[in-house]
């Protein structure tokens, strides 16, 4: 390997090297409400350099002054608070535009000269970050055809990224499929699969949290944790995304990369460093240990729901068969709840919860740790008549925080236990910084810190758990869909899931 293979990234912090960023599909709405939104913050907090640029790739038939302008149009929607002119007029002057098809060779010979145009004005060292906001249908040919212009191959002082956003796959063998495409064109250090879950700061600092101190990490494993729920729920429906979502579902949607990466970050074992390979080593570690689920243990273990007609909030949602792109006869789940159990041994015994789904009573995500409920044998000749176990929420969104539930003597002549939180929030500790969730992690792929990044065998491990559960549900159609009113908490079944165990989910 030559040197600067091995080369470390700048320090969290320091300016992003000179870059040319290139987004393919950048007429999308990921463009204008996320990542155009994104690189003012970063510029705002001066983290990107001088010798920046951005190239939007897209088969609309723009030039640069319409493309700019049509980001200048919107861009104030986007960002929190008042739009600063003098900041948004650098970046614009820093963003161009190729009109072109994904599939045709002469977009990508006219994208290679376009390149050097903008690296000689702009000076930006020959770095490229490729970022793929298009259909996934695109990302092997569109990386097959960076290889074939030259924009693809790295040498000394010059690095090539690609960036690549989800769904990874429909299966585990699709998902196999686009590795190995991938792998054939790209090293795995050139590839960086997103997730903006892990741009969220509550869900980076699990990390922190967890291994910077000491009175957490010993109490975290089966002797003190009875288990562990992890919960994402939106109160919207399906909305505009009815065609794409009718095809991919909640399972495929959610779970093997958002939930997934939650889990691994919650279960996994401490890293020797926080080197990029050494936290994804531990993370890939969990998800080989999520115990496949056996078919008779599919239908014990998941629950699958669809919503109906009902309301949220004074607002009137239609049933999910009735949305726009949506098959009327659909049998696509948009509510999953499941029980898992991880073979290691800090978690053996523990079972991990999840439910995930759309149409829901309220807007959470949120990780709830709960903890063995302590003996009552010391009570027992008291008024006290059960003990609350202890719970430490981690909550992702809405808000960001963390907050821990304890029992504490109410004030009085008799002897009773009360429930009290102590709660962090970051806003009110830290200040709310705006943020679209897109920033840190455009940032590290700008640095090349692939820490919040998906790996190959990470990917592939997600969708080995939930195969099962998808041939099961594929050769067993459901019954009863739509099965919970929208604005609810998902179908009852849900419940039933931990009722059988003796546990509850946490009210949100």
């Amino acid at each position: 390997m030559t040197k600067h293979e091995h080369a470390l990234p700048p320090p969290s912090g320091s300016i992003a090297p000179p870059c040319t960023m290139v987004i393919f599909g950048a007429a999308g709405d990921l463009t204008k409400r996320k990542l155009i939104p994104s690189l003012y913050n970063l510029a705002r907090e001066k983290l990107l350099p001088d010798e920046f640029a951005v190239l939007g790739v897209a088969r609309a038939d723009l030039d640069h002054a319409g493309f700019r302008k049509q980001l200048a149009d919107e861009i104030a929607g986007f960002v929190p608070g008042k739009l600063d002119p003098k900041l948004w007029e650098w970046l614009e002057k820093r963003i161009y535009y190729l009109p072109g098809k994904f599939d045709d060779p002469e977009t990508f010979k006219r994208l290679s000269v376009e390149l050097e145009r903008i690296e000689g004005q702009h000076r930006t060292r020959g770095n490229l970050l490729f970022y793929l906001a298009t259909s996934p249908d695109y990302f092997a040919g569109v990386t097959k055809s960076l290889k074939d212009a030259g924009l693809a191959g790295e040498e000394p002082g010059r690095w090539r990224r690609v960036i690549v956003e989800k769904p990874f796959g429909r299966d585990l063998v699709t998902a196999k499929e686009l590795n190995a495409s991938l792998l054939s064109v790209l090293s795995e250090r050139q590839i960086y699969r997103i997730d903006h879950y892990l741009g969220k700061e509550t869900v980076q600092n699990i990390l922190v949290f967890r291994f910077a101190n000491g009175i957490f990490e010993p109490i975290w494993n089966r002797r003190y944790v009875d288990h562990v729920q992890i919960t994402v729920a939106e109160t919207l429906g399906v909305e505009k995304r009815g065609g794409y979502y009718d095809r991919a579902g909640c399972l495929r949607d959610m779970v093997p990369n958002h939930i997934f990466q939650l889990i691994s970050l919650v279960g996994m074992e401490p890293p020797i460093s926080f080197d990029a390979d050494a936290v994804r080593d531990e993370q890939s570690k969990v998800l080989r240990a999520i115990r496949p689920l056996a078919p008779e243990e599919v239908l014990s273990h998941t629950v699958r729901g669809q919503y109906g007609a009902g309301g949220i909030a004074g607002r009137a949602l239609t049933h999910y068969r009735s949305e726009p792109g949506v098959d009327p006869r659909s049998h696509t789940e948009t509510y999953v709840a499941m029980k898992l159990g991880i073979d290691s041994w800090r978690w053996n015994g523990v079972p991990f919860y999840l439910r995930v789904g759309k149409a829901l009573a309220t807007r959470t995500t949120e990780i709830t740790i709960n903890f063995r409920r302590p003996p009552l044998v010391l009570f027992r000749n008291t008024n006290v008549g059960e003990l609350t176990p202890n719970q430490l929420v981690i909550s992702v969104q809405p808000k960001e925080g963390i907050s821990l539930s304890f029992g504490a003597k109410v004030p009085g002549a008799t002897l009773k236990v009360g429930g009290v939180d102590m709660e962090f929030d970051y806003s009110r500790h830290f200040g709310s910084m705006p943020a679209t969730g897109y920033e840190r992690l455009m940032y590290d792929a700008m640095l090349g810190d692939q820490t919040l990044f998906q790996r190959a065998d990470m990917v592939e491990a997600g969708w080995s758990v939930v195969a099962p559960v998808l041939d099961v549900w594929q050769a067993l159609p459901p019954r009863g869909f739509p099965n919970y009113p929208a604005g609810t908490w998902g179908p009852a079944d849900a419940d039933t899931l931990l009722t059988r165990d003796g546990r509850a989910w946490r009210s949100s």
